[in-house]
């Protein structure tokens, strides 16, 4: 099967590392309009083929990957639509806000021709990407096809098409909100006089573990916190410290204003 992914930027790129590492069996094409993101696929998975043009990536493939900013898809979709139409390729979306009506204006397609709208997060490059997944038109195989596609790149959550925003503020916009945090936890481990490197190690250790934890147990994060939060103890003055300053509520607001506006 070869699919095509059209964009190199970061996360076309991730998605393609995703999906070599994982379905070596999977022909990729990958094309981007400059020729730098390109040399840097090719050198770590010399399996990808790389190209310029958007016409040669497309020829041929099973399914299309848009991974292009939302304001250039109409016109790199004017340019591969008759391409689709003749290969019946499955068209996947990553352009986030663009949702399934856009699209199938945009392709101008038989409407019976099957589209998604995912959105992954840039994990997808080591395999660890949360993606959120809708389809239209698709047919069971066609599912089963797209789903492995991401798969590989992660865990994936088929959801209703009003959900896909959610789901992208919670894990795409999201996973930049916890290097954030991150970032805030590694320079006050500096303040409090651990190495910056010594920081970095501790807060990425750190997060892998809160994360494990909730993963293997099940637990509610709030249990989590109790159970190392005693009364009168330290970690409940950090807490007390933190949503002073509006932790909780800043987390919720920032979600809020990175949702896309409804049309």
């Amino acid at each position: 099967m070869k699919i095509a992914i059209i964009g190199a930027g970061n996360m076309g790129s991730a998605v393609a590392a995703g999906i070599a590492t994982g379905l070596p069996d999977v022909s990729i094409t990958i094309s981007n309009p400059s020729t730098g993101k390109l040399q840097n696929i090719a050198a770590r998975f010399p399996s990808v083929v790389t190209t310029t043009s958007n016409v040669e990536a497309v020829s041929g493939a099973s399914v299309v990957i848009f991974a292009v900013k939302p304001w250039i898809l109409p016109d790199v979709i004017a340019e591969l639509r008759q391409t689709i139409l003749h290969d019946r390729s499955v068209v996947v979306s990553m352009a986030g806000g663009v949702d399934l009506d856009d699209l199938d204006d945009m392709l101008g397609l038989p409407c019976d021709h099957a589209m998604f709208y995912v959105i992954p997060n840039t994990a997808a490059f080591v395999g660890e990407s949360m993606t959120f997944m809708s389809y239209r038109h698709a047919d069971a195989g066609q599912v089963e096809t797209v789903g492995r596609l991401f798969e590989a790149c992660g865990k994936v959550a088929v959801v209703d098409e009003r959900m896909v925003n959610a789901g992208m503020v919670t894990a795409s916009c999201g996973i930049a909100f916890a290097m954030r945090y991150m970032r805030a936890m590694e320079q006050g481990a500096v303040e409090l006089g651990l190495r910056p490197g010594e920081a970095r190690k501790a807060v990425i250790q750190t997060m892998k573990g809160a994360a494990a934890l909730l993963d293997t147990t099940g637990m509610h994060p709030e249990d989590a916190i109790d159970a190392v939060t005693t009364a009168g103890g330290l970690t409940i003055r950090g807490l007390n410290a933190m949503e002073k300053g509006g932790f909780s509520a800043a987390v919720a607001d920032g979600m809020r204003c990175a949702l896309p506006k409804k049309k």
